[in-house]
């Protein structure tokens, strides 16, 4: 049966990259990128996710971003369109990531990089200050607020809870922490004497001033 020469180029084209990218995946769980956990979609291997767990001594530390790797069928002679979903300071969110291992270069990108290589990559460019397009510029504050925040954010999205349980389990462990932590302060703060005698104070004086007050217009009425 006779085959269109285009058509076997791109049937040729997807079983490269599903071969490729199962190499990927096998080689990134045998040795996994510091700081990053990365996971395809099981009925769509050309779309990767990918959760970055922010460094110690980074304004991101103690968030968790999600972003997503699109693969085109040509892959690995062309690379990957980036994204990251999860709000985090340094680049914009569900808009497409300039890199130079990237979409936005293929001319840059070399088809002996990996999956591992790419979020190397990307993780290195987010701890710098350096502007893209699809990065924007926020102040060392609003990155640790959304570094928080994102626990939260992240627990909303079932796609994310999906494929890392793991992570899903250390966050919920971390928000739980934080509440017996505030519960407990507070209920030591409480506890305190000093707290009861302030209580004890202000209630005294907040009497005397409403006797004060009373007695003043009492005898106003009566002298009146």
């Amino acid at each position: 049966m006779y085959s269109h020469p285009q058509t076997s180029i791109h049937a040729s084209s997807a079983l490269t990259a599903l071969s490729r990218l199962k190499q990927d995946y096998l080689r990134i769980k045998k040795d996994p990128v510091p700081f990053i956990s990365a996971e395809p979609l099981p009925s769509q291997i050309l779309e990767w996710h990918f959760v970055v767990e922010g460094p110690q001594n980074s304004p991101y530390y103690g968030g968790f971003y999600h972003g997503k790797l699109l693969f085109p069928k040509e892959y690995p002679f062309k690379p990957p369109a980036i994204y990251m979903q999860t709000p985090n300071g340094r680049f914009r969110t569900n808009e497409r990531i300039c890199l130079s291992i990237s979409d936005f270069h293929p001319e840059l990108w070399n088809p002996s990089w990996s999956v591992s290589t790419i979020l190397t990559g990307l993780l290195s460019f987010m701890l710098e200050n350096s502007q893209t397009v699809g990065s924007i510029e926020s102040s060392p504050y609003d990155k640790q607020k959304l570094a928080h925040d994102s626990l939260q954010y992240n627990l909303r999205n079932s796609l994310f809870k999906e494929l890392f349980p793991e992570i899903v389990l250390r966050i919920q462990e971390k928000l739980q922490s934080e509440s017996q932590a505030i519960t407990t302060y507070s209920d030591s703060f409480e506890s305190l004497p000093i707290t009861k005698s302030i209580g004890k104070f202000v209630c005294k004086n907040l009497c005397l001033i409403v006797g004060g007050v009373v007695i003043y217009y009492t005898a106003r009425y009566l002298y009146s």
